[in-house]
């Protein structure tokens, strides 16, 4: 087995950690390692962050760095090798066991929409709620309303194949807030689209987080998108990923397209790209970053 045992140096380790009671989201020195029989691989390493309640925070690097790892971590889907996640005060893991009550806070959704093609948008939409036992009746008027929210009111009879990528990602994103969570969590929900759904979706994006008063966490490659979207961009470094900076962005949303030309959005996004592009380069004396 070889290891991933060293950390470079790509910029300076950075705390995201907040005031004790400020953080809905808590990540406290939470690391990441994945052992085969082939390979030890050190994804993140010691990573504090806080996220407000109602904050859009978003997740930045270059391929490799952790990002996605760090989100299915918030997620409950992949547990950390140390350190610690609470959600709303309550640890997300206790031992090898997610704690249920913190799980229920949150939603996701992912670049794939992953619906089931048999069924409906508004089935699609009632499915979480549908394994939750709850009344039919009950279920299918609670799609309704989202359907409305995404800008589907219409389509609730619709199977998937009818859709266009927007239309589905829009399907996914009704059936994350289906049962109300307080968290989305985001994984490049977008990165499929062409450019104008794009834009188009990071629009509808920002007011239905408005509408919901849902925290979001939204990973992204895309220096752009990252910046018009949050309340705060968190950079992760080359791998082992590490906290390289947190970028506040102070526009009030909704945020229109518009905001893209202002100076204060085109300087964050020039600091993030000189930020990344070192890095790169400094991976790349240290013998380059692996898949």
């Amino acid at each position: 087995m070889s290891a991933d045992t060293t950390e470079p140096r790509v910029g300076p380790r950075v705390s995201g950690a907040l005031p004790s009671g400020e953080a809905e989201i808590d990540v406290r020195a939470v690391s990441k390692r994945f052992t085969s029989r082939r390979r030890d691989t050190l994804a993140l390493s010691e990573i504090d962050l806080g996220i407000r309640k109602q904050e859009f925070v978003t997740l930045l690097g270059q391929s490799g760095c952790g990002k996605t790892t760090l989100l299915r971590i918030l997620a409950g889907l992949t547990q950390p090798t140390s350190g610690e996640v609470t959600i709303a005060g309550r640890p997300l893991w206790r031992g090898v066991h997610r704690d249920d009550d913190a799980l229920r806070k949150l939603g996701l959704v992912f670049q794939d929409a992953n619906l089931f093609p048999w069924y409906s948008v508004e089935d699609n939409i009632a499915l979480p709620l549908q394994l939750r036992k709850v009344d039919k009746r009950q279920r299918l008027r609670r799609a309704h309303e989202l359907s409305e929210l995404v800008g589907l009111n219409g389509f609730e009879k619709v199977l998937p194949r009818e859709l266009s990528g927007g239309m589905r990602q829009r399907v996914a994103i009704a059936r994350a807030l289906s049962y109300s969570p307080d968290i989305l969590l985001m994984d490049e929900p977008f990165g499929a689209l062409d450019a104008m759904t794009r834009d188009k979706m990071n629009m509808e994006l920002q007011r239905i987080a408005q509408t919901t008063q849902a925290t979001v966490v939204f990973v992204t490659h895309s220096i752009g998108e990252a910046v018009f979207l949050a309340d705060r961009v968190v950079l992760l470094s080359a791998r082992p990923g590490r906290i390289r900076s947190i970028t506040d962005v102070d526009a009030p949303h909704p945020r229109p397209l518009e905001f893209t030309s202002e100076p204060d959005f085109q300087e964050k996004v020039l600091e993030l790209r000189r930020q990344l592009t070192e890095d790169e380069e400094l991976a790349g004396q240290q013998g380059g970053l692996a898949e």
